[in-house]
């Protein structure tokens, strides 16, 4: 493991400090390594990181600062996790398709039983605000205890304006209620709905035509995604969407190369898109042109396991180009049900070969640059927003090994305090029961 950065530990104290945290250990993954400071001491100011360094450099802090300061007896301070990837809003479940596919349905079968993503779609039409809100209420809380301070959430179970829409004021108001920054995506171009069976151009046109400027117009969407697939849109039909999209001021990333080779991530690449996300069948000259533009790679496991997917992602072309490597629980009802991070990244180390350190990395620094914000997130540098989780782990590796243990101890976000784990302190002469 990397240890202490120099160039943290270098930093002034500040002058102010309103947080300050004692007896910890940091994996800081700056420059996207562990860069380790053991025995160490984090300062907040205006909810950002204003020193972070060796306990033993730490200057006897006058009096009018005045910080609250929290003793971490040992444990660990990473970033907070940042889900570049979700589909967090949704109605119904489809917790009766994984039955059937148990039980030998085909995908085909469970669509004419009225399954698949169109099950899904009719929910969420049918959903009020409030409900979709409500649920997705519970998603959110449970991503928050469990170490994650930035989520990508998408539209894209609606695939008619005024659902879409409607997922979209769903997202603004998660924002307004959870402390968790969120970046909202306009996924209109998910599937053709059933309505525009056989007429993929015209839905295509509603799209580009009224969906997104009406998206424009509401002001909620940060970027623009599309299913370049198979069963999904054709690269002529991506193109054209992404053509308008980024006329309207919008950046994009793309659902690429999932299932076969469409060659949408070299189209990614031509409207500088944030990232290209699955990849399992990309291409080498795909990858190359990826690199050659810096967009991000988003590795989506939970996907990979939950349909027991075989062909990996070239996790080996991207180390060999310098391609940046992010990962995420793509949390969907239908193909990747996953609210923890940490049970992401074992599934990262163990299905696609990645070292911890890396996976850690592609969920922190990584998965901040795949959204645009490894400027201010996703690392513990001074300057950066003070998104932090304390842990009870030996050592950071154990993010990645440990599964079903809790391990969050406190979630900071913007230098405030937003979850934290009171253990119960040991009971001592307990008088026998008479």
């Amino acid at each position: 493991m990397n240890q202490s950065d120099s160039t943290i530990k270098a930093e002034p104290f500040p002058r102010t400090i309103d947080l300050l945290f004692i007896n910890c250990h940091l994996a800081t993954m700056a420059k996207g390594s562990y860069s380790i400071i053991k025995n160490g001491a984090l300062g907040v100011t205006r909810k950002k990181i204003s020193w972070a360094g060796e306990q033993a450099n730490l200057p006897k802090t006058p009096e009018k600062l005045s910080p609250q300061v929290i003793d971490c007896q040992g444990k660990w301070i990473v970033p907070g996790f940042v889900d570049c990837h979700t589909h967090l809003v949704w109605a119904g479940s489809r917790s009766n398709e994984f039955e059937m596919r148990l039980n030998g349905a085909s995908y085909e079968e469970i669509a004419k039983k009225g399954g698949g993503i169109f099950s899904t779609v009719r929910a969420t039409r049918n959903a009020t605000e409030n409900e979709l809100f409500s649920q997705a209420s519970k998603r959110m809380d449970n991503l928050l205890k469990q170490g994650t301070t930035c989520v990508e959430i998408k539209s894209g179970y609606g695939l008619d304006l005024d659902t879409e829409l409607k997922m979209l004021s769903v997202i603004d108001r998660l924002n307004q209620a959870f402390p968790l920054h969120i970046e909202p995506t306009f996924l209109g171009a998910h599937t053709l709905p059933l309505e525009f069976t056989g007429k993929p151009d015209d839905y295509v046109n509603l799209v580009t035509q009224t969906m997104l400027p009406r998206v424009k117009d509401q002001g909620i969407a940060t970027a623009v995604d599309v299913f370049c697939e198979g069963i999904a849109f054709s690269k002529a039909q991506t193109r054209k969407i992404f053509k308008a999209a980024t006329d309207l001021g919008f950046r994009v990333k793309l659902h690429a190369e999932q299932l076969s080779d469409m060659d949408g991530a070299a189209l990614a690449t031509e409207f500088n898109a944030l990232s290209c996300d699955h990849l399992e069948y990309l291409s080498a000259l795909g990858a190359k042109k990826m690199a050659e533009k810096d967009v991000s790679a988003v590795l989506l496991p939970g996907a990979f396991y939950f349909l027991k997917e075989t062909q990996k992602p070239p996790v080996h072309l991207f180390r060999k180009l310098g391609i940046p490597m992010a990962i995420s629980t793509d949390l969907n009802p239908g193909s990747s049900p996953v609210h923890a991070m940490t049970l992401i990244l074992n599934m990262a180390c163990l299905l696609f070969d990645l070292g911890c350190e890396e996976a850690i990395s592609g969920a922190t620094l990584n998965g901040a640059k795949a959204l645009g914000l490894d400027k201010t997130k996703g690392s513990i540098e001074v300057g950066k927003d003070a998104d932090l989780v304390v842990w009870d782990i030996k050592t950071p590796a154990d993010l990645c090994y440990l599964l079903g243990q809790p391990q969050v101890t406190m979630v900071v976000i913007s230098g405030k305090i937003e979850y934290q784990i009171k253990r119960p302190e040991p009971i001592e002469n307990i008088l026998p029961i008479e």
